[in-house]
C-alpha cells in the first residue's frame, strides 16, 4: 500500500491511497470461488459451476464489493500509518478500478484542529452570592398556597388573582376583526397573558357592567394585520371568582409529604428545595459566563464534519419535541433546514473541542465523588430519590452521561480558577425571576 497525503484547505486532508493489484485480484477471485459453490445456475449442478461462468455473471458486482471494503480497510491502515486522527467519516473517490491493475482511491476528511486554550485570565466572571431570608421563604410558601387555591364566587369589585368570565369584541377604527371576539373566555388577572393594558379597565369594575380597553397590539404581534394597530375591546364581566387561599396548618403540609402535618418541618423540606434550585441556577449561570468567556477568547477552526453530525443531532432533538408536542406524530413535518441549527451546532461543536482540550491538558479523571453528587441531587427531585439513584447506578448509559457531566464541570472549575471572579450579592427574587 502506497499512500501520499495532501492538505487542499485548512483542516481538509486528501489521501491518495494505492493498493497492488495482487491483493485485490487474489481477493475477487476467492470470493467468486466462495460464490462457485453456493450458486444454482441452469446447467450445472450444484457447487460445479466454473469459476469463470460466475466471474461472467457476477464479476462486476462482486469487484465493486471488494473495492469497497479495500477501501475501507486500507483507508484506516493508512490513517494509524500516517498518524492522522478524522474528525468525522470520510468520502471515497474511486481513481482505478481495474482487473490487473493497482487500485487507487481517494479518501476526503476534515481532522481535528490543533486546539490551544488561552487567555483564561481575561474571562470576568459575576458570581451571585444569595442568601435565602424568612421573607423569601415566605413568598415561596405563599406561591404554594396559590398553587393548590380554589375559587369562589364573589360579588364584590375585581382585584388582582381574581378569575373573571368574560365576553369580548375588539375592533378597529369601529370593525370587527378576525380573532378579536370571544364568549366565556376565562383570565386570571394579574397573569399578564393579555395584550398591554386590555386588564386595566376590568381591575375595579363588578360582574355584570361592561367596560372598554383600548388597546395598542405590539410591533411584533404574531397576527401581521394587527402589528402596531390601535384596538378597542368592548368588555362584558359574567362572572367573578375570588382566591381562596389554602391556610399552612397540618393538612397543607401533609399535601407535600409532611405526613405528621409538622409545620416547621415543612419550612425545613421548602428552604430545602429553594437551596437546591438556587444552588444548581447559580452553577449554570457561573458555567454560562465560564463559557462564553472561553469562546470569546478561543476561535477556533471547525471540522465540517462535526458540525454536520451536530447539525443532525439538533435536527433530531427539534423533532422529537415535536412529536411530543403533536402526540409522537411527525410524518407530515418537513425537513427542517440545516441552517436553522448552524449557529446552535458551531457553538456546542466550539464549547466540545475547547472543554476536551482543557481536561486532555490538566490530565482530568472523572470524579466518582462529584458524579454521585449529581446523582442525589437530581434524584432529590424526586418522591424515592433511592430508588432514582439506583436506576441511574444500573443504567450504564445515564451513568455515562452523568461521568460527562462531572468532567465537564470539572474543566469549568480549573477555568474558574485562572478567570477573574467578583463576587456580587443578588437576592433571591432577583435570581429565580430571572431564571424564570
Amino acid at each position: 500500500m502506497q499512500v501520499s497525503v495532501e492538505t487542499p484547505t485548512g483542516l481538509e486532508r486528501r489521501l491518495t491511497i494505492t493498493v497492488p493489484a495482487a491483493s485485490v485480484d487474489t481477493a475477487v477471485k476467492s470470493r467468486l470461488q466462495q460464490l462457485a459453490k453456493t450458486q444454482r445456475i441452469n446447467g450445472f449442478r450444484p457447487g460445479k459451476v466454473p469459476v469463470n461462468v460466475i466471474k461472467k455473471r457476477y464479476g462486476q458486482a462482486v469487484r465493486q464489493e471488494i473495492a469497497g471494503e479495500v477501501m475501507q480497510q486500507n483507508f484506516y491502515q493508512a490513517i494509524t500509518q500516517e498518524k492522522i486522527t478524522p474528525a468525522g467519516m470520510p468520502s471515497f473517490e474511486m481513481k482505478t478500478d481495474e482487473d490487473g491493475k493497482d487500485l487507487e482511491f481517494v479518501a476526503i476528511f476534515n481532522v481535528y484542529p490543533d486546539v490551544e486554550v488561552k487567555d483564561i485570565e481575561k474571562i470576568k466572571i459575576e458570581k451571585p452570592v444569595v442568601e435565602i431570608s424568612d421573607k423569601d421563604l415566605s413568598n415561596m410558601m405563599d406561591t404554594l398556597r396559590k398553587q393548590h387555591a380554589t375559587y369562589k364566587e364573589v360579588k364584590r369589585k375585581i382585584k388582582k388573582d381574581d378569575k373573571v368570565t368574560m365576553d369580548f369584541v375588539g375592533t378597529i377604527d369601529g370593525e370587527e376583526f378576525e380573532g378579536g371576539k370571544a364568549e366565556d373566555f376565562v383570565l386570571e388577572v394579574g397573569q399578564n397573558k393579555m395584550i398591554p393594558g386590555f386588564e386595566k379597565p376590568i381591575i375595579g369594575a363588578k360582574t355584570g357592567e361592561e367596560v372598554v380597553s383600548d388597546v395598542t397590539f405590539p410591533e411584533d404581534y404574531h397576527a401581521e394585520a394587527l402589528k402596531g394597530k390601535d384596538a378597542q375591546f368592548t368588555i362584558t364581566i359574567k362572572k367573578t371568582e375570588g382566591l381562596n387561599l389554602p391556610k399552612v396548618d397540618e393538612e397543607f403540609a401533609k399535601l407535600f409529604g409532611i405526613e405528621d402535618g409538622d409545620i416547621e418541618a415543612l419550612n425545613a423540606e421548602v428552604r430545602k428545595n429553594m437551596q437546591r434550585e438556587l444552588d444548581q441556577t447559580l452553577k449554570a449561570s457561573v458555567k454560562e459566563q465560564v463559557i462564553a468567556g472561553l469562546l470569546e477568547n478561543n476561535q477556533i477552526d471547525l471540522p465540517k464534519a462535526l458540525v454536520e453530525q451536530e447539525i443532525n443531532v439538533l435536527r433530531d432533538q427539534a423533532k422529537q419535541r415535536f412529536a411530543q408536542q403533536q402526540g409522537g406524530k411527525v410524518d407530515n413535518m418537513p425537513e427542517l433546514p440545516a441552517d436553522l441549527f448552524e449557529e446552535n451546532a458551531r457553538k456546542r461543536v466550539s464549547i466540545g473541542l475547547l472543554l476536551g482540550e482543557v481536561i486532555k491538558t490538566n490530565e482530568l479523571k472523572v470524579d466518582t465523588a462529584k458524579v454521585d453528587a449529581l446523582i442525589e441531587t437530581a434524584a432529590s427531585a424526586y418522591e424515592d430519590p433511592q430508588e432514582v439513584i439506583e436506576y441511574y447506578k444500573s443504567n450504564d448509559e445515564l451513568t455515562q452521561q452523568m461521568n460527562n457531566v462531572a468532567l465537564e464541570e470539572q474543566a469549568v472549575e480549573v477555568l474558574l480558577e485562572q478567570a477573574k471572579v467578583k463576587e456580587v450579592k443578588k437576592k433571591f427574587d432577583d435570581i429565580m425571576n430571572k431564571q424564570a
